[in-house]
């Protein structure tokens, strides 16, 4: 039972994380690879600690690691947290397309019960 609050909690801040663009938008630099701080605080008009923020979201939600490579703080995308969600949405998406494919099946007994039927020939084949 502990687990599954543990794992709501973990969806809970992963959830939140990503309701922000700006921490959607570095998660996604990130994605490519580990960046310094600085750089991916650069393509954002905002102020260091303001990215600072968004960083302490990022990694208190795991989505993000620290790495001290040198003289830099570097970060790096954590998959562990995106997995968890997708594997929480993806039994969403299965409750839909079932949905969705019971309307198809609707759809398509409607448009047989409207076609009309064949005429009948009378007994002179008229």
């Amino acid at each position: 039972m502990n687990h599954a609050l543990s794992q709501s909690a973990r969806l809970d801040a992963t959830f939140a994380a990503l309701s922000d663009p700006t921490r959607r938008a570095i998660l996604s630099r990130l994605a490519n690879g580990e960046v310094s701080v600085m750089d991916l605080a650069k393509p954002f008009s905002m102020s260091q600690p303001a990215i600072s923020k968004h960083l302490k979201v990022l990694e208190k939600a795991g989505l993000i690691t620290g790495i001290k490579d040198a003289q830099k703080r570097l970060r790096k995308l954590e998959a562990k947290p995106l997995e968890e969600a997708t594997e929480w949405l993806e039994n969403y998406r299965k409750f839909w397309e079932g949905r969705f494919n019971q309307l198809d099946s609707l759809i398509e007994e409607l448009k047989l019960s409207k076609r009309p039927s064949p005429k009948r020939k009378n007994k002179k084949g008229e």
